[in-house]
């Protein structure tokens, strides 16, 4: 699914009004009905409550108008408190206000301050609040009265549905623009607004829905957006297609894995692991020779290459023409869970994704090995994938965790289309960022994710897939997604403050089966 900015949602309305004629006024009345029906269905029984719309003087507060409507053809007692005088609004607005005064519907006019002291207690005596007083192109800090009115509705701890978006929230960063809404429910009209999808705004949003209000599949093709929200469905129906009956291990990959230091073997064992429950035919793990033993004895199906080894039992340059002919029958390459920050063993690092022409995943101390470069060298590889976190993404391009943070969407997609590599950059809301300077954003997962070994698992996923052959960004979208919806079932389970990375591990085969 499409995610848009507000400048993008705007350019889809005026196309829908002026190229295809559909009117503004069916786009709201489709809004409303949409978002009425969802409200019906989200709080059953609402026919007995109070509701209380907070409109503003704009195409938002149209929509809350439209919403007032139907809500009373259905029996609620809904009243209207507007933010401004009847004569202030115009166009289609001032139409669905007129229809609802037309049924006697019950608006308040409360323009000011003074008037919204006299209606507080009538307000407060509403058991559900729905917010319709500032749509997407708000982009100005929310001051004096109506920042008076939203700290008010946010401290009278009822359920409140926000209209196409919080009110005060950037549509297109997710941060307050002084202050915002903090909604139970978001209604957003079709499409998602990124602001709505990305930190901090899904800590406004509440449950997030999105309503259908008849813009044309077509339109909505053809619109040069490039940033989209992962569904299960668009995974679901390449995962799912069965192995054919005349088949054999060869036929799905053979992964290298190179990783492993002292005491981080866990973090090559979780890589591998998780790269044959993903369906990888074969793996094999490259580790300092000295290492070799445990692993031996630790991994059951993987099978492991001893290799030359530094002093501090990391890989040394000595390992680079084994590692070669390991690759020559491999369908990609997984380098650095693990696998130490020792000079020599960054130097192997390098000169083995200057070298090697087979899909490569790199991932922790394989990343930070190229950030000890002075810059990155030319990646002429056809297919690299970057998984960094945040820290990791700020050495790759000198800066703080902070700014990657601040503008992670900006980021991924500038370092990905310069450098022309796929980058997964881990963390919530999980993106995945092509040569092409697309951006997907990953809806699942929880803080419980946030436990060493992770995103050890996370590579190895991708490894899994990538080395079946199948396409890059499916595979990235299936690994990421079911990477987050592993985590979401092990903390249903057991919480998220015990969840820990092999607990992915054991989630994948039930995934695979059952939500896939």
């Amino acid at each position: 699914m499409k995610v848009t900015t507000a400048e993008q949602m705007q350019e889809l309305d005026r196309k829908a009004i002026e190229l295809y004629r559909i009117p503004g006024i069916v786009l709201m009345e489709n809004a409303g009905r949409g978002a009425t029906e969802e409200i019906l269905k989200t709080f059953p029984g609402i026919e007995k409550k109070r509701v209380a719309i907070i409109s503003g003087k704009g195409n938002n507060g149209g929509d809350g108008f439209v919403i007032a409507r139907y809500l009373m053809n259905r029996g609620v007692s809904v009243m209207v408190f507007l933010l401004t005088e009847p004569k202030a609004l115009r166009g289609d607005a001032e139409i669905n206000y007129s229809i609802f005064h037309r049924m006697r519907g019950e608006v308040i006019s409360v323009p000011s301050s003074k008037e919204y002291q006299k209606v507080k207690k009538e307000i407060e005596k509403a058991d559900l609040i729905i917010d319709a007083i500032f749509g997407t192109g708000l982009d100005a800090e929310v001051r004096g009265y109506y920042r008076e009115v939203i700290e008010h509705l946010n401290t009278l701890h009822r359920p409140i549905v926000a209209v196409d978006i919080p009110s005060g929230l950037s549509a297109d960063t997710g941060k307050p623009l002084g202050v915002s809404i903090r909604a139970t429910l978001t209604l957003t009209f079709g499409l998602p607004k990124m602001g709505l999808l990305i930190s901090p705004g899904v800590e406004y949003v509440g449950t997030l829905k999105v309503i259908d209000i008849g813009f044309p599949k077509r339109l909505i093709e053809e619109e040069q957006i490039q940033t989209y929200l992962i569904e299960k469905e668009e995974i679901k129906k390449w995962l799912s297609v069965p192995r054919r009956l005349d088949t054999h291990k060869g036929d799905y990959g053979h992964l290298l894995v190179i990783a492993g230091s002292v005491g981080k073997t866990g973090a090559a064992a979780m890589a591998c692991e998780a790269a044959l429950r993903m369906g990888a035919g074969l793996v094999t793990l490259a580790i300092p020779k000295s290492l070799n033993p445990i692993m031996e004895m630790k991994l059951t199906e993987v099978m492991t290459e001893p290799l030359p080894e530094t002093q501090k039992q990391t890989l040394s340059l000595k390992a680079y023409s084994p590692l070669l002919r390991l690759c020559e029958n491999k369908k990609a390459v997984l380098i650095g869970p693990g696998i130490g920050t020792h000079p020599e063993t960054q130097t192997l690092i390098v000169k083995l994704i200057k070298t090697l022409n087979i899909p490569i995943i790199l991932d922790a101390d394989g990343l930070n090995a190229l950030a000890t470069q002075n810059k990155l060298p030319p990646l002429n590889n056809p297919l690299i994938i970057f998984t960094p976190h945040p820290g990791e993404m700020a050495r790759l391009i000198r800066s703080t965790s902070k700014e990657v943070q601040e503008n992670r969407i900006g980021v991924s997609r500038a370092f990905s289309t310069s450098h022309r590599v796929y980058l997964v950059l881990k963390g919530f809301r999980t993106l995945i960022a092509t040569p092409n300077g697309e951006v997907y954003i990953n809806p699942t997962g929880n803080p419980g994710l946030a436990s060493g070994g992770t995103g050890d698992v996370l590579s190895g996923m991708i490894g899994g897939l990538i080395c079946q052959g199948f396409d890059p960004l499916l595979s990235l979208q299936a690994a990421v997604y079911l990477h987050g919806l592993a985590g979401d079932e092990v903390a249903r389970e057991i919480g998220e403050k015990s969840l820990v990375a092999t607990d992915l591990i054991k989630k994948i085969p039930s995934l695979l089966q059952e939500e896939i």
